[in-house]
């Protein structure tokens, strides 16, 4: 993607492997009814990938050729309960073609077997990346009663991810929900200085609620924190590329963060069923308000330092 005064290759730190839709939320059990449509066993029906990935099955090779396609040079691979943790399956993505991906995994934190879980997906697999998704729509929170961010439960996750030198990515859902615990998480961002946190979605506003997304990005404004843009279109919607509500958010929190703090990051697959990938990065790269210094940060150098190095 070349855009105005813009020439470099891009990480794309937030993109989801499908290997088959097994989800869950808080409409109970998610699965795939053909042509990219899902159901929960609520009964609610609705799109969740585009038509070309009607299969319902979104491949390593799938994702490369939209990345080849837009000079996306990487690309980080998260999981969460909304298509099903996909561990595994992104795993084996990243050591077939470990110059192109890496990966998080998830898991359950009230799993009665979680020590054995983590010791094999970190200690065992190696994986460097480790992904909550607590929002009550399709996170933790969505199938577990609400929990605090900074309680018991998940202090004991923290320090794991502290001790075996885990980057901690977390999605704490929509401002207004009982799991948008800024605050708390603020309060565990300050007790472990040395370990890197990725919040997602830049805390998922909407066209509503910049005034608190502000008030949170200040609150988790620390040296170890850095928060991805996934999603950002799709949760300002209905809005139009180049979406300059969006482009707004990013140079607003950029002034209070840095550019520096800040990831590109798509969510595809499902984002694709609204519009293409172009539009998803050319919000950043054709953005009037970014110099071309912020938007390569953004779109390249800070990934690549963060989950790239070394």
């Amino acid at each position: 993607m070349k855009g105005k005064g813009l020439s470099m290759n891009i990480i794309d730190t937030h993109v989801h492997l499908i290997q088959t839709i097994a989800g869950t939320g808080a409409g109970g059990e998610l699965r795939h009814i053909g042509n990219g449509m899902v159901q929960y066993a609520s009964g609610e029906t609705f799109r969740a990938l585009p038509e070309e990935y009607g299969s319902g099955v979104v491949t390593a090779e799938d994702i490369l050729a939209v990345m080849d396609a837009h000079q996306v040079e990487k690309a980080v691979l998260l999981q969460g309960n909304y298509f099903g943790f996909q561990n595994l399956y992104s795993y084996n993505a990243q050591e077939t073609y470990p110059d192109r991906f890496r990966t998080a995994a998830s898991y359950d934190p009230y799993s009665r077997f979680r020590d054995q879980i983590r010791r094999h997906l970190f200690e065992e697999l190696g994986i460097g990346i480790v992904k909550f998704e607590v929002s009550t729509g399709s996170g933790l929170m969505s199938n577990h009663p609400t929990f605090p961010l900074d309680g018991d439960r998940m202090q004991e996750e923290y320090r794991y991810a502290a001790d075996h030198g885990l980057i901690f990515v977390v999605d704490i859902g929509k401002p207004g929900a009982e799991s948008w615990q800024v605050d708390a998480l603020a309060r565990v961002v300050r007790q472990y200085p040395s370990m890197a946190f990725v919040v997602c979605h830049l805390l998922a506003p909407s066209r509503t609620t910049e005034a608190a997304m502000l008030e949170g990005i200040r609150k988790l404004a620390l040296p170890n924190v850095w928060f991805d843009l996934a999603a950002l279109p799709h949760n300002i919607r209905p809005e139009e590329y180049p979406y300059e509500t969006a482009q707004r958010y990013v140079y607003d929190a950029s002034r209070i963060t840095g550019t520096e703090r800040i990831l590109f990051g798509s969510d595809i697959p499902s984002t694709l069923k609204e519009d293409s990938y172009a539009h998803l990065v050319g919000y950043i790269s054709e953005s009037p308000l970014l110099t071309a210094q912020e938007k390569q940060n953004i779109l390249y150098d800070n990934a690549q330092a963060l989950f790239f190095r070394g």
